[in-house]
């Protein structure tokens, strides 16, 4: 399974990269990452990840420059396109079509080839705006999956919540990953 995984600059590159490590530990899965200018910034703010070190938890790495990219093509086949984390900009350009870099353009074609196309958006509030573009997204088959803390699983640790996200990004993958309380 080809799964494209894309990080943006809104808080929250942890997501991202657990997502990463996760999917680096399945058998028969291919990672495929891209990360935005500001995603790099941020992961050095928020977590002091070098470029390096990130491309080292994929399989294969790109530039979201590279519009040539073989994850911009439909004939490459990826299965599945995670945005985590989603920031709004690149929510918009999703919602609009307006594919001005790679992460854009991938989810593009995963809309157009109509593969699963996930995306874990990291703001609030949210505008009306902001729901308006999720909303059209929704419609158009793309899973919203925010990140939203769940406490029947009595979380002691920042840890245990970010566990219990990449499950449920797992759970829409259709990946079995039980690293993580689920509800009973």
């Amino acid at each position: 399974m080809k799964i494209c995984v894309a990080l943006c600059g809104a808080s929250g590159g942890i997501y991202g990269v657990r997502l990463l490590e996760a999917l680096g530990k399945m058998e028969g899965v291919e990672t495929h990452l891209v990360a935005s200018q500001a995603a790099i910034e941020t992961l050095d703010i928020e977590m002091s990840i070098k470029p390096e070190e990130l491309a080292a938890l994929a399989d294969y790495c790109y530039d979201n420059g590279d519009i040539a990219a073989p994850i911009a093509s439909g004939s490459f086949g990826c299965n599945a396109m995670v945005v985590s984390p989603c920031s709004m900009k690149t929510l918009a350009g999703i919602a609009c079509g307006y594919s001005d870099n790679l992460i854009i353009r991938a989810a593009d074609t995963m809309l157009k080839e109509r593969r699963n196309l996930i995306l874990c958006p990291r703001e609030t509030p949210l505008s009306a705006i902001h729901l308006e573009n999720m909303l059209k997204l929704a419609r158009l088959g793309v899973s919203i999956l925010p990140p939203m803390p769940a406490f029947y699983i009595k979380p002691e640790t920042v840890d245990d919540l970010i566990n219990h996200h990449i499950m449920k990004v797992m759970d829409a993958l259709g990946l079995k990953w039980d690293k993580c309380q689920r509800w009973k």
